[in-house]
């Protein structure tokens, strides 16, 4: 597996995910949760960390935080074998829990943390777990929501702050993220490189403080980030492979259902690699940017399921890399 590039420095911004080892569930019941939750609690004050916003689902957990030392490796991998330990102990079972390193996406600022937290907390509305998302226990939505009693070391009100001049920030809170569920993949216009969560200019600077002048053999993400690769080339490169045309599907008013499947697994690739947000990508398929979220995850949902367009997928995907 190849290593991840880990940007760190005092102060960074992450939105953290893990799931479990080929998919398996991380907690079985109530008391796990509360045994993730309180390991959390001691990761947060041992390495000196803010938790902004957290959700636990059955076999993967996604964690909103900002380092105030530049430690989120110590961190995290303090907490993936702590909890691994505690988990193996409970349930009488050894090996690994989580599936491979934990990701990590680096935030530019506060504005786009808040949009993190709307997605984050509506993942079990997502996973059908839960009608409302204020049903589901496991996250820290009621605190948001409603402002519920909830952990000392999650701090909401940063966040909160956001919302000026406002007589009630939970129940505006509330609403922007009834709102949301209309624009469930906005965040990700600005998701580059697989790895930043930002405009342009902050992977610039991001880039002339962090990126080696030399990218490391096996560290993928600062090859990609120093050639700066273009969309246009992914999509090309990949339509060669497929033996299909990108124009023929921007300019076609009816796609046929035969050719769909190839359409958005050029639209996946493009997504995946990162090098361009959601509406750039629309923009070479004649596609409007929440239609180009739909199509994420369509594909997403039939590589789970089709062997064949799996292995095609992966096809693609080695050749590109050559």
């Amino acid at each position: 597996m190849a290593r991840a590039w880990r940007i760190e420095y005092e102060g960074a911004l992450y939105h953290v995910f893990s799931r479990g080892n080929e998919k398996q569930n991380i907690v079985i019941d109530d008391d796990d949760r509360e045994l993730f939750l309180a390991t959390v609690g001691e990761m947060v004050e041992r390495f000196e960390i803010d938790l902004f916003a957290y959700v636990l689902m059955d076999n993967h957990y996604h964690l909103l935080l900002r380092t105030n030392r530049a430690n989120l490796c110590r961190s995290m991998q303090w907490f993936g074998a702590t909890y691994t330990k505690r988990f193996n102990l409970r349930r009488h079972r050894s090996g690994h829990l989580f599936q491979g390193r934990f990701k990590n996406m680096l935030v530019q600022n506060d504005a786009y943390l808040l949009q993190l937290t709307y997605y984050i907390h509506r993942n079990p509305l997502r996973a059908g777990m839960v009608k409302q998302t204020a049903d589901y226990k496991w996250s820290s939505y009621r605190a948001y929501a409603y402002g519920k009693r909830h952990q000392n070391w999650l701090k909401i009100d940063e966040i909160l702050s956001q919302f000026m001049n406002v007589k009630d920030r939970h129940q505006v809170y509330r609403g922007n993220i009834q709102k949301y569920s209309k624009e469930e993949q906005r965040v990700w216009q600005d998701l580059r490189h697989g790895i930043f969560v930002g405009t342009e200019k902050f992977v610039k600077k991001i880039k002339m403080r962090h990126l080696p002048d030399k990218p490391h053999a096996e560290l993928p993400h600062q090859k990609r980030v120093t050639n700066d690769v273009k969309i246009e080339s992914v999509l090309s490169r990949a339509a060669d492979i497929l033996k299909c045309d990108i124009d023929f599907y921007r300019e076609s008013t009816r796609i046929p259902k035969a050719f769909k499947a190839d359409r958005d697994l050029l639209i996946y690739i493009a997504w995946q690699s990162g090098v361009a947000t959601n509406q750039e990508i629309g923009e070479k398929f004649g596609l409007t940017y929440s239609a180009v979220s739909q199509r994420v995850s369509v594909i997403k949902e039939m590589l789970n399921t089709d062997k064949e367009l799996e292995r095609k997928y992966r096809h693609v995907k080695s050749r590109i890399k050559r």
